[in-house]
């Protein structure tokens, strides 16, 4: 098994970074890769549209707004993973600024080096682009 973790420190309340990023659907907002995102199955899985081409299913496994937390799967897609689990959250600092912490654990098809880089470059992608959105 392997574990991806990176987390960004973003000068913004806590509360408006999680309006953003907390929506299971909202990932098409803040995710440059992402194109769209449509719910299905009552709510609990989302169909990513990626930039470029391609299509990956995921379903939320848990949800925590008062830890301002969601997990979720892979059902599907051409990432090189399996098993894929990840859990996005967002906390808040003593001084006020949040800190968006992604991190996730899958079996990789293929080269680890590869699915772990994918996964870097991923998760890398998000983040920069939320401290662009909020001014950091």
């Amino acid at each position: 098994m392997s574990k991806v973790s990176m987390k960004t420190s973003i000068d913004a309340p806590v509360a408006k970074v999680w309006k953003t990023v907390g929506g299971f659907n909202a990932i098409s907002d803040w995710h440059p890769a992402v194109e769209a995102s449509a719910l299905e199955g009552g709510g609990k899985r989302r169909r990513l549209k990626l930039a470029g081409g391609g299509e990956i299913v995921e379903e939320q496994l848990a949800r925590d707004d008062g830890k301002r937390s969601y997990s979720y799967s892979i059902l599907s897609g051409p990432l090189p993973v399996a098993n894929y689990r990840a859990t996005i959250s967002v906390k808040e600092e003593k001084d006020g600024s949040a800190t968006v912490e992604w991190s996730g654990d899958f079996e990789p098809v293929g080269p680890e080096t590869d699915a772990v880089e994918t996964i870097q470059q991923v998760y890398r992608t998000g983040l920069e682009n939320l401290r662009k959105m909020f001014g950091g």
